[in-house]
């Protein structure tokens, strides 16, 4: 698999700009047009769309709002959550306001949904853009009224001066608004006060309800082009190796409406041994795929198991030297040296799928050399280099039209079902549609790697901790995908933060070490993908169930020992604006939720309580999670119901309140499925269960009680879609200890 050379991409300083074009404004941060410029200069810059904002918005004349998201829609109301941002800002009627997510053109910048960031990262430019276009629009509302800026305020895109007032319609349409401000006095912008704000942390109707609704939302496969044909892929054995060595279509030539069989050659290299079978409808293409026969040499990995890549990591993870070194904290040697106890446990997670509620899928259509690619796309950033290396052609030559997605959990974040659908598409001269089965879906799934933890306490001779060695083996997503993400540990070694965030805890220890182990069979047998929660998925589940066990030698409660040690001290004091008061408001969030939760009381036999808490989704960016898991055990059997999980979270301030908490529910019960009820294995090379058959998310009956809280901070907004998952399993493992004696690793 070649990867192309891709780095972050650049910090450009940008003007705030807004013009009138024909019968609109249009504002938006723009390339770096110099503050009092000609007129036509900027006329020329909003008419033309050159500029390259990461937003930028539209006033209508007829007082319409439309504000342009580069995130994408899985359900989330992403949209909704970042125009609130903007409008509450920019003053305007929430009824007027209406969102498009845009396509791949390069003028929206570096374009990403994932890793809870939505929200946190687009926070302060979309709460500045609004406040520049509302300082712009009272000026000129200002002038048309003959009084002064200062004298007025705007709500409801309405600017109001004493008696007087007059709408942004008015003000667009009688106005001659040509202004530029520069990047200073944007940042200098007064923003409105918490008590000012109409939208934000306030109930609002979400949009893109009323499509979905009413069946008139378009998610990727619901894309329809004229003159297409539809393709299924056929998979070889292995991900990565594998060659046709030939195909006999004389079986799928009986099926009707099959057209002929495409051999894949993929220049990139991404895309090995694949043949796409071609028919009229997608059912024909489905039924002739299954007709088909195909021989294959299969890659060297064909008979690897997901015993094979666990043994490889606790090998690595065994290793003192091995890995790179995200944290290293005092002297874990000495205390190993001279611990007149120690504690060691090794804990493990399985394959798992992300298994969308919409299969994989792709449109594609070539016109005069340029590609059209039509799809669900968390990572159009990420893709698009990729695409350009295996279509031979610049990415400004390729074009993703964003759709809804039916799901995506990470999956989406690398759309390489694209990739195939163009090849197939330049080789037919026609528009294809490709759509995988479940079945091909799982094969094809960028899965969660197994994971293997290794975790060493040791303790003085009156059972104080004085020290914890961490280390986590398991494949990289971002090795495999993002290349230049990955960074270096303190001792030179690589690290993938999205494999190990979590383990940079926010507890204060005398000494701890955290290694990064790359699991090189994991890498080579499969694609390692980005799940809900990635690495604080696994390393959660590894700090928080060996804390109660350090706390059970210790003599402490799991609670109060938690509390000791979520100090706000040194590196866990925090800092501004995302991380205000540190641990701190992680100990505030834990003392919430034991209280809630009536913590200690006293249970029947059979039923226990587990706490656990996180700082997810990275140090960088922390929501502060608590979780207290109230599960009972049969003691004949042995099967675990987790009857209710209760929370305590604070992600500073919840910009969509209902989206907030739906976001939380989802991850709370993704959490207890990835905890008992689904997962898989890797067998001969690839993933085990295909289908709902074998595989087995939470069901209904097994839906726990949900209490969850939000601790009203009021500080800088972080994300939610994945921190309240990282604390369920630690917290289930703890409880099913309290109530069996048996710890869960």
């Amino acid at each position: 698999m070649s990867r192309p050379e891709k780095t972050l991409p650049p910090v450009t300083r940008r003007n705030f700009l807004a013009g009138s074009v024909g019968t609109s404004l249009i504002m938006g941060f723009g390339a770096l047009v110099p503050a009092g410029c000609a007129r036509e200069e900027i006329q020329k810059e909003m008419a033309d769309r050159t500029f390259s904002p990461n937003i930028w918005f539209e006033i209508a004349a007829d007082g319409a709002t439309n504000i342009n998201i580069i995130r994408a829609e899985m359900g989330q109301h992403v949209g909704t959550a970042l125009a609130r941002i903007v409008a509450d800002e920019l003053g305007v009627d929430w009824n007027t306001v209406s969102v498009t997510h845009v396509d791949s053109d390069p003028k929206w910048g570096f374009m990403v949904t994932g890793g809870s960031w939505s929200v946190f990262q687009s926070f302060t430019p979309m709460s500045q853009a609004g406040a520049a276009g509302r300082k712009i629009l009272i000026d000129a509302g200002a002038k048309l009224m003959g009084v002064e800026a200062s004298d007025c305020v705007a709500a409801n895109s309405v600017v109001r001066a004493g008696d007087q007032s007059i709408s942004y319609k008015e003000i667009i349409g009688r106005g001659d608004i040509d202004q530029v401000l520069t990047e200073e006095e944007v940042s200098a912008l007064p923003l409105l006060p918490a008590e000012q704000r109409q939208f934000i942390g306030k109930p609002v109707k979400a949009l893109d309800i009323p499509a979905k609704s009413k069946g008139q939302a378009v998610y990727g496969i619901d894309v329809e082009l004229d003159g297409m044909v539809y393709a299924r892929p056929v998979l070889p054995p292995t991900r990565y190796g594998s060659k046709v060595i030939s195909v006999d279509d004389s079986a799928a030539k009986e099926i009707r409406g099959y057209q002929e069989f495409v051999e894949i050659t993929d220049p990139g290299n991404i895309i090995q041994g694949w043949v796409a079978v071609i028919a009229d409808s997608f059912w024909s293409a489905k039924k002739a795929a299954d007709a088909i026969n195909i021989e294959w040499e299969a890659g060297p990995t064909a008979d690897v198991t997901e015993a094979d890549i666990q043994a490889k990591g606790a090998e690595l993870a065994a290793d003192k030297e091995s890995g790179g070194w995200l944290v290293d904290d005092g002297d874990v040697v000495a205390a190993r040296e001279s611990a007149a106890q120690t504690l060691s446990a090794s804990y493990t997670t399985a394959s798992a799928l992300h298994f969308t509620l919409e299969p994989q899928n792709a449109v594609a259509e070539w016109k005069d050399g340029h590609c059209h690619l039509y799809g669900g796309n968390q990572w159009q950033s990420l893709i698009l280099p990729y695409l350009a290396g295996s279509l031979g052609v610049a990415e400004t030559d390729i074009t993703l039209h964003q759709q809804y997605l039916g799901g995506g959990f990470g999956r989406r974040l690398f759309g390489d079902q694209m990739i195939p659908t163009a090849l197939v598409a330049k080789a037919l001269g026609k528009p294809v549609k490709m759509v995988f089965t479940r079945e091909d879906d799982s094969r094809f799934d960028c899965i969660r790697s197994p994971s293997v933890q290794q975790m060493d306490a040791s303790f003085d001779a009156d059972n104080r901790l004085t020290g914890i060695e961490h280390a986590a083996a398991a494949g990289w997503p971002t090795k495999g995908m993002a290349p230049a993400f990955l960074f270096d540990g303190t001792n030179g070694g690589k690290i993938d933060s999205f494999s190990i965030s979590g383990a940079d805890h926010w507890y204060t220890l005398p000494s701890h070490r955290v290694r990064a182990i790359n699991n090189p069979l994991a890498q080579e047998t499969f694609l390692p993908g980005w799940l809900r929660a990635v690495g604080p998925g696994w390393t959660g589940f590894a700090v928080e169930s060996f804390m109660d066990e350090v706390a059970a030698i210790t003599g402490e409660d799991p609670v109060a020992f938690r509390l000791k040690r979520l100090d706000a001290a040194g590196k866990n004091a925090g800092k501004a604006p995302e991380a205000v008061g540190g641990a701190s408001r992680l100990a505030r969030v834990l003392e919430d939720v034991a209280k809630r939760a009536n913590w200690g009381q006293d249970v029947p036999a059979g039923r226990g309580q587990g706490v656990a808490v996180c700082a997810g989704q990275e140090r960088t960016m922390p929501t502060w999670v608590a979780c207290v898991a109230d599960v009972s055990v049969d003691e004949n059997t042995g099967a675990v119901t987790v009857n209710k999980l209760t929370y305590s979270i604070d992600c500073g301030t919840a910009v969509d309140p209902d989206g907030a908490l739906a976001q939380a529910e989802g991850a709370a019960l993704w959490g207890v499925s990835l905890a008992l009820h689904e997962g898989t294995e890797i067998e001969n090379g690839e993933v085990k269960a295909k289908n709902l058959g074998a595989y087995t998310p939470l069901r209904m009956p097994d839906v726990p009680e949900l209490d969850i809280a939000f601790v009203d901070a009021g500080e800088f907004p972080t994300g939610l879609g994945e921190p309240p998952l990282i604390v369920v399993a630690p917290a289930i493992a703890n409880a099913i200890y309290a109530a069996s004696g048996a710890r869960v690793r």
